[in-house]
């Protein structure tokens, strides 16, 4: 020991470090002590090597734990806000540009049977433009015929088939029978 109280270590005086006691580290400033923590032993007692290594592993294991805290500096904070904002403030937007996506896609879809529709009524246009379809329609949904035929509508669920008559001679006027019946009438005996 030293007249101050210091132990001086068994090799002269100089500590492990490289350093006499008291002199001041390489940059110009000192470093308060670390307050002992409490995992570590306390100088005065001397452990075995079993229980110190068993204590330097509990204390290494309490620096990995206080390691692994996180805690939010000013910067971390900082960084979160304006992450938020930068968040906040494309959020509307992009629900909006999700918005117009959905109407396009809805409109494409609308132009496409509008398209379709109208590529079908041209179709029905130019056939109702022809005239061998306008009469079997006619025939087929209105019951007509031409007038030399005559129509026959079928119930039993057979499609309908127009036969096409003969024209007859017209008949006699009513007023021809009767000069006829007054001839024969005349031409009979009297009984």
């Amino acid at each position: 020991m030293t007249p101050g109280g210091d132990s001086v270590p068994p090799g002269g005086g100089i500590p492990p470090g490289g350093r006499p006691p008291g002199d001041p580290p390489v940059g110009g400033t000192t470093r308060p002590p670390n307050p002992p923590s409490p995992a570590a032993p306390s100088p005065s007692r001397r452990l075995s090597p079993a229980a110190s290594a068993g204590q330097a592993a509990a204390h290494a294991a309490a620096l990995v734990a206080a390691a692994r805290q996180t805690r939010l500096t000013g910067r971390a904070a900082v960084l979160a806000v304006v992450i938020c904002a930068i968040a906040l403030s494309l959020a509307y937007p992009v629900r909006e540009y999700i918005a117009q996506r959905q109407q396009i896609d809805q409109l494409l879809a609308q132009q496409q049977t509008m398209s379709a529709q109208v590529k079908a009524l041209s179709e029905q246009d130019t056939q109702l433009n022809q005239v061998p379809y306008i009469e079997e329609q006619a025939e087929d949904q209105l019951h007509m015929c031409f007038p030399n035929e005559q129509c026959y509508e079928v119930i039993s669920g057979q499609p309908v088939h127009t036969v096409t008559a003969k024209p007859k001679a017209p008949a006699d006027p009513w007023y021809n029978k009767l000069w006829h019946s007054v001839q024969q009438a005349n031409s009979e005996p009297a009984r």
